[in-house]
Order: structure tokens, then C-alpha cells, then sequence
């Protein structure tokens, strides 16, 4: 059986991790980075999708509105076309 010197054993494998650490961390980076800014873009998308449909809810409810708003200037008028209709009869009848 031959001896194992544990101390120059210890030094061949932090060696090699002194370069392999790096080089791992530079090659999971460069694989990973497309990876992320798939994600990033879809959630990225997933977000506009989520505000146009907010916006377009918006918009429905603002026409919603304004038709509420014309039917009623609408009604208003007649009543006030009805309302002179009843002054000028009655100043007629006088």
C-alpha cells in the first residue's frame, strides 16, 4: 500500500479549484443569462397583457359613461323644450 500524502493532496485540489470555481461561475452566467431574460420578458409581457386589459376596461366603462351622459343631456333637453312649450301656452291662454 502506498502512502497518501494528504497535505500535497490538499494543495493539487485547491489548486484546481482556484481555477475551476471561475470558470464555472463565468459558464453558468453565460448560459443561464438567456435563460433569465426569457423569463424576464414574459413575465414582462404577461404585464402588458395584464395592463391592456385594464386599459380596455377602463375605456368600456369611460363609453358606458358618456353614453349615460348623453342620454341624460338628452332627457334634459326635452324637458326643457316641454317646459317652454307649457310657458308659451300659457302665456298664449293669459
Amino acid at each position: 500500500m502506498v502512502p497518501v500524502d494528504w497535505v500535497a493532496l490538499a494543495g493539487v485540489i485547491m489548486g484546481t479549484l482556484i481555477v475551476l470555481i471561475p470558470v464555472a461561475g463565468l459558464t453558468a452566467r453565460f448560459a443561464l443569462k438567456p435563460i433569465v431574460e426569457a423569463v424576464a420578458r414574459m413575465r414582462q409581457t404577461q404585464g402588458a397583457a395584464e395592463h391592456l386589459a385594464l386599459v380596455e376596461q377602463r375605456l368600456a366603462l369611460l363609453e358606458q359613461q358618456q353614453a349615460n351622459t348623453e342620454s341624460d343631456v338628452g332627457r334634459l333637453l326635452e324637458v326643457q323644450e316641454f317646459q317652454e312649450k307649457l310657458l308659451t301656452n300659457q302665456e298664449e291662454g293669459s
